[in-house]
C-alpha cells in the first residue's frame, strides 16, 4: 500500500489488486462519510432525532402493508 499527499490538497491511496472489494467499499463508503460531514455542527443527538422521526413517519405510511 502506497499513501501520498498531493500538491493540490489531496490524498492518493494505491492499493495492490488482491484487496477484498467489499470491505474496500466499506472503507470507501466511510471515508465518503468523513469527508461530507467534516464540516457539520450537528450533533449525533440531532441526527438520532431526525432518524426516530423519519422512521415513525415511515411506519405511520406503511403499517397497513405489515399488519393486517
Amino acid at each position: 500500500m502506497l499513501v501520498e499527499r498531493t500538491n493540490n490538497d489531496k490524498i492518493v491511496i494505491t492499493l495492490s489488486s488482491s484487496v477484498d472489494s467489499f470491505g474496500l467499499q466499506r472503507l470507501i463508503d466511510y471515508v465518503k462519510y468523513l469527508e461530507a460531514t467534516s464540516k457539520s455542527k450537528a450533533k449525533q443527538s440531532d441526527a438520532d432525532k431526525l432518524a426516530d422521526e423519519v422512521n415513525a413517519s415511515w411506519w405511520d405510511k406503511n403499517r397497513k402493508r405489515f399488519i393486517k
